[in-house]
């Protein structure tokens, strides 16, 4: 599995355990670290990457889309994980624009079974940026084939590394956000979503199943735009920096 496009400093690395990726991944010190947070906790085994799409009525809105009644999925390839470190980060640049979308993602920690509170189940949570080819997407919609090719490419499933998860009650008290270039576009909170984390976790389990390394993309809140060759992308949980990266289109 390729982690990053980019270089890696000498105290990152990644490397490919069995059937599973295992992505070893140390915060630089110009990160914020969680509370409780050590370097030796930034290791997950990445199994399955589920996104949840239009789970934010705003967002749904704003691209034309119509509201979900139940909670809607599809999934990202492994290989297109990247982590933030501040690097530029490739993307391409001759299938029209490329639009970013930020995300809470939870990390499973078990297999869940049906009763489990969410503190069970889930150990860590990022900020993540779904990046999607937006005209290879609406290509596909109009084909009404699967969105893979729009979604799935590398480096489409941008991650700031990982935090102890603190309880949904305690992520309602604190906004999320994405800064292009210094300027904030995208902001949201967990309690504007369609479809709360305990809803997304029991509809996954029936339908996909899901166990430990499994990680949820939960949705975008309006905001969704394209990026440009050379944007600053900076990802915040409330007034903490998690994740920095430059765009490099070509």
């Amino acid at each position: 599995m390729r982690v990053m496009q980019g270089s890696f400093r000498r105290k990152d690395k990644a490397m490919v355990k069995s059937k599973q990726a295992t992505i070893i991944y140390t915060a630089g010190s110009h990160l914020h670290a969680g509370r409780g947070r050590k370097d030796s906790d930034s290791m997950t085994n990445i199994r399955n990457i589920f996104c949840v799409g239009r789970n934010y009525a705003t967002h749904a809105k704003e691209l034309g889309n119509a509201i979900p009644t139940s909670p809607f999925f599809f999934m990202k390839p492994t290989n297109a994980v990247v982590f933030t470190n501040g690097q530029p980060i490739a993307f391409p640049a001759d299938q029209g624009s490329v639009h970013y979308e930020v995300e809470i993602v939870i990390r499973m920690s078990k297999k869940y079974e049906p009763g489990m509170k969410l503190d069970e189940v889930i150990d860590q949570m990022a900020l993540g940026v779904d990046f999607t080819l937006r005209d290879v997407q609406d290509g596909l919609k109009q084909k009404q084939l699967p969105w893979l090719l729009a979604k799935g490419f590398p480096n489409s499933a941008l991650l700031t590394p990982f935090h102890p998860f603190p309880g949904e009650a305690a992520l309602r008290e604190t906004n999320f956000s994405l800064q292009k270039n210094g300027e904030v576009v995208q902001n949201g909170n967990v309690s504007q979503m369609l479809f709360d984390l305990q809803a997304l976790i029991d509809f996954a389990t029936k339908h996909l199943g899901l166990d430990a390394g499994d990680l949820i993309y939960t949705g975008t809140p309006a905001g969704v735009g394209p990026v440009a060759d050379g944007d600053r992308l900076s990802l915040y949980w409330g007034e903490q920096l998690w994740g920095e990266c430059s765009i490099a289109l070509g």
